[in-house]
C-alpha cells in the first residue's frame, strides 16, 4: 500500500486526498460497506459515544491490543474505552486513511489528548499530553465489529506518560546501561554454569 497525497484538515491532522473505500457490497445484511462501519466506528470513540460503539460491536467482539492486551465481549471493550476516555478526557481519534475490502477495513489513525483524569491500565494520570498513531485491523460480520486488532506505539505512550523516561534522557541511559550490565552478567553466569 503507497500513501497518497495529504489533505491537511481543520483540525491540524491529515487524511489521504482520494479516501480508499471498499469497492464491493457491505459484509452481511447491513448494507453499509466495512469503511463506513469502520469511520463511524472511529468516530463515535472520538465524540466519546460509547452506546453508539457498543451498537456497531457484535457481542462477542475481540479488541486485541498489542501493546496492552486482549479485550473479548462486548463488556470488556466498553469498558476499556470507557477506562481510556476517562484518564484522557479530552481524547481525540482522527482517521488518517481507510483501506477495505469485504468484510475487512483497516484505520491509520493519530489520537491526542492529556492524561489527567482517572488512572488508566493501573496508572494514575500524570498530566501529560499524548499524541500517537497506530492501526486498527478490523473484520466485520452481519454490519457489526466481530474483531480487531490495534496497533500502536506503547513504548512511545508510556514515554509520553512519563511512566519510562524520555528517550535519550539520562534516566534513560543509565536504565539502559543497567538493563545491558545485568544481561551481561547472567550471560556469564550461564557460560560459567556451562
Amino acid at each position: 500500500m503507497t500513501c497518497g497525497p495529504l489533505r491537511v484538515l481543520g483540525d491540524g491532522s491529515t487524511m489521504d486526498a482520494e479516501k480508499t473505500s471498499d469497492a464491493g457490497s457491505g459484509p452481511g445484511d447491513s448494507g453499509q460497506g466495512s469503511a463506513e462501519l469502520a469511520r463511524a466506528l472511529i468516530a463515535a470513540i472520538g465524540r466519546h459515544d460509547l452506546d453508539a460503539m457498543r451498537a456497531l460491536d457484535a457481542p462477542d467482539v475481540v479488541d486485541d491490543f498489542v501493546a496492552v492486551g486482549r479485550f473479548a465481549g462486548i463488556e470488556a471493550v466498553v469498558g476499556f474505552f470507557a477506562e481510556l476516555v476517562a484518564a484522557v478526557p479530552d481524547f481525540r481519534i482522527v482517521p488518517l486513511r481507510v483501506t477495505a475490502q469485504g468484510a475487512n477495513a483497516v484505520v491509520q489513525w493519530r489520537a491526542t489528548g492529556t492524561f489527567n483524569g482517572g488512572p488508566f491500565q493501573g496508572v494514575h494520570a500524570t498530566g501529560r499530553p499524548i499524541d500517537l498513531r497506530g492501526c486498527d485491523v478490523m473484520r466485520f460480520e452481519d454490519g457489526l465489529l466481530k474483531h480487531n486488532t490495534v496497533y500502536y506505539d506503547g513504548l512511545a505512550f508510556a514515554r509520553q506518560i512519563g511512566f519510562l523516561p524520555s528517550e535519550g534522557s539520562r534516566t534513560d541511559r543509565a536504565l539502559q546501561a543497567a538493563f545491558n550490565a545485568r544481561t551481561d552478567t547472567l550471560a556469564r553466569v550461564k557460560e560459567v554454569r556451562g
